[in-house]
């Protein structure tokens, strides 16, 4: 700041001349002192100048409306929302989301640094900060072919990017603990930066390991004493409410007055329909405190605790200094949002964004889909006996079973039958390999067709389920044509298509328009193709493809025991 600007905004703070922008009659939220004080917020040059009795050359009155900080994501990916960066902004900024901290790990399986690249640029000039944790994991596993792997060389190259503010989730904590080399030499570029956990399951000298290498954050707890156990060792616990992983009802039971200042918030994965009816980080502020936290200690957790732990001084508090990132809301009950200022701008209300977007190139995260042709008798399952393991599925539940059953066969080749037993394929849609793998799933429930995707976590190869062949073949083929995303085929008919023209995994069309196309193809779904509805066909199906989610999975590589993490046959 030059100092004729810092002389211009200590007169503005003291008095002696307008601020640009003066809301009055606030009910300010205090995240430091937990208070609500009644006062006028000035803001001048994006930032918050002074708190007290101001005078602006533009006035808006709140009429005691309380005023928060900005809430903050602490951890989550953008592609699950299916949506560019902009869109996303659209979505989340009327909801009180001004900043986030975005692990594009998924558009890095497909697209490398150019996915990483793609959304640090098609998040510029806009209304919400998206900053950047680097994927440390890319591959997630060695049991499946991604479309891109970042070593630590690679990584290396942008970790000193403006945005960037360290290493994403370490999936792969037995390398952490056990010391392997790639692992040690990406822990070594963070430097001083951040690196977040991805370790549930570690306890005692391990996750003394786990911490003591540099980890200081996690988001993956499910009970309380995992959340207990990462706060004594001094690492931050993200406490979560997305769509697949609910958690937030029970993990804020272990918070308290005396450990709240090292628990934020994140959705991790949140999908179109739950944003837009729930809302998003706002919608864990409204659940913590119907659980009984106080309401103002919710909002330090969306805020100023986030802001904390990755370091962003500058944000998180209504104080002089700090940028003006406020949201206006009509009660600390229902936590309904009215206004959304970012920089001092008002950039939503009513839930509505302010703020258009201006789309950044996709030229070098479209056209993900590489694949080799394929014929129906790639698609045959040869078995040696007619006993066969078959992945079972569970309902609401991500988790799988393995299963011995007996099926037809004919030739030496698996026969659809009546029994509730589909074929699933997983295409390796990189580079070409020709790679599939197979196998057997019950309790999806699917009859007269196929469904097909490439969402297919975590290297998001084309996964498709079926009752034939044929119909599996056709939904292949209709995937290559749209260049990624979810299709349905029935009696060899394509009855409709969700092209995600970005890497497979995200629209260039709005977060309403994607909603409205899964909403009716999730009723075709269910209606016409007798899904089970027990279960999300298109989650369920994006998760048969991930071998770290116990028990039995399926990659291009073949049939996985995530028990013994090993590959198997079909036939027993």
């Amino acid at each position: 700041m030059e100092k004729e600007e810092l002389k211009r905004i200590i007169n503005i703070s003291n008095g002696t001349e307008k601020a640009e922008l003066v809301l009055k009659n606030c009910s300010i939220v205090n995240v430091f002192t937990n208070e609500i004080i009644k006062a006028d917020v000035a803001v001048d040059n994006g930032k918050i100048v002074g708190i007290g009795e101001y005078d602006g050359i533009e006035e808006i009155d709140l009429k005691y409306a309380y005023l928060c900080p900005g809430f903050i994501d602490g951890h989550v990916h953008i592609e699950s929302s299916m949506v560019s960066p902009g869109e996303f902004a659209k979505a989340i900024v009327p909801r009180g989301t001004t900043t986030i901290i975005a692990d594009p790990h998924e558009i890095a399986n497909v697209k490398g640094i150019d996915g990483i690249k793609y959304i640090l640029n098609d998040s510029n000039n806009l209304p919400l900060d998206v900053y950047i944790m680097l994927p440390s994991c890319v591959p997630s596993t060695p049991f499946e072919n991604s479309g891109a792997h970042l070593s630590y060389k690679e990584l290396s190259k942008m970790i000193d990017e403006k945005k960037v503010l360290g290493l994403g989730e370490m999936m792969n904590y037995p390398g952490v603990i056990n010391g392997d080399e790639e692992v040690i030499n990406k822990i070594l570029i963070a430097g001083n930066k951040k690196i977040d956990g991805h370790g549930p399951m570690i306890s005692g000298k391990e996750l003394n390991a786990y911490v003591v290498a540099g980890v200081s954050t996690e988001h993956e707890c499910s009970t309380l004493k995992e959340i207990k156990d990462r706060l004594r060792l001094g690492m931050y616990v993200l406490i979560r409410e997305g769509s697949a992983a609910r958690n937030l009802s029970e993990l804020i039971k272990a918070v308290n007055k005396d450990n709240l200042r090292r628990c934020l918030f994140c959705t991790d994965d949140k999908h179109p329909e739950d944003i837009l009816k729930d809302g998003h980080i706002d919608y864990n502020i409204k659940l913590a405190i119907k659980n009984g936290i106080d309401p103002i200690d919710a909002i330090k957790m969306a805020t100023l605790n986030g802001a904390e732990c990755y370091g962003l001084r500058d944000r998180g508090a209504i104080a002089p200094g700090y940028i003006a990132d406020l949201v206006v809301v009509d009660n600390l009950k229902d936590f309904n949002i009215l206004k959304v200022f970012k920089n001092g701008n008002i950039v939503g209300e009513d839930k509505k964004p302010l703020f258009k977007v201006i789309p950044s190139s996709t030229d070098k995260v479209a056209n993900s889909v590489n694949m080799k042709a394929i014929s129906l008798k790639e698609l045959d399952i040869e078995l040696k006996s007619n006993k066969v393991n078959v992945i079972k599925l569970n309902s609401h539940s991500l988790f799988t079973e393995k299963r011995e059953r007996i099926v037809q066969v004919k030739d030496g080749k698996f026969q659809y039958s009546d029994e509730d037993i589909l074929k699933v394929a997983v295409i390796e849609r990189h580079k070409a390999t020709g790679n599939i793998g197979l196998g057997l799933v019950e309790n999806f429930g699917l009859k007269e067709g196929a469904i097909a995707s490439t969402i297919a976590h975590d290297s998001h190869n084309i996964i498709v389920i079926g009752d034939n062949d044929f119909d599996m073949l056709m939904a292949i083929k209709e995937i290559e044509r749209i260049g990624g995303g979810i299709t349905m085929v029935s009696n060899g008919k394509v009855l409709k298509s969700l092209p995600l023209s970005i890497a497979g995994l995200m629209s260039e069309e709005t977060l309403e328009v994607v909603n409205n196309s899964l909403k009716e193809m999730l009723n075709i779904a269910y209606d016409k193709l007798k899904v089970n509805r027990e279960i999300d066909p298109f989650m369920t199906l994006a998760f048969i493809a991930l071998p770290v989610i116990p028990e039995i999975k399926v990659t291009d590589l073949g049939l996985f025991y995530v028990n013994e993490f090993k590959f198997i046959d079909i036939s027993i």
